[in-house]
């Protein structure tokens, strides 16, 4: 299955939610916003997104500070 991840092309073995692809690329559900392609996922669907081939992914990372 292949994908546009954050600009980058992707290759995954198999079809996943978003939770799931969160957590092959190890980022914590807690601290990110998903688009899929080009609309945010609500955290409370990312168990049941599912992420299909050719879609487009931007995952950005809230990092806190001053």
């Amino acid at each position: 299955m292949k994908l546009i991840l954050n600009g980058q092309r992707r290759e995954l073995d198999a079809p996943c939610t978003v939770a799931e692809l969160l957590a092959r690329f190890e980022l914590g559900e807690e601290r990110v916003a998903v688009e899929r392609n080009g609309r945010i996922v609500p955290r409370e669907a990312f168990a049941e997104e599912r992420i299909e081939d050719g879609d487009v992914i931007e995952i950005v990372r809230f990092v806190g500070g001053g």
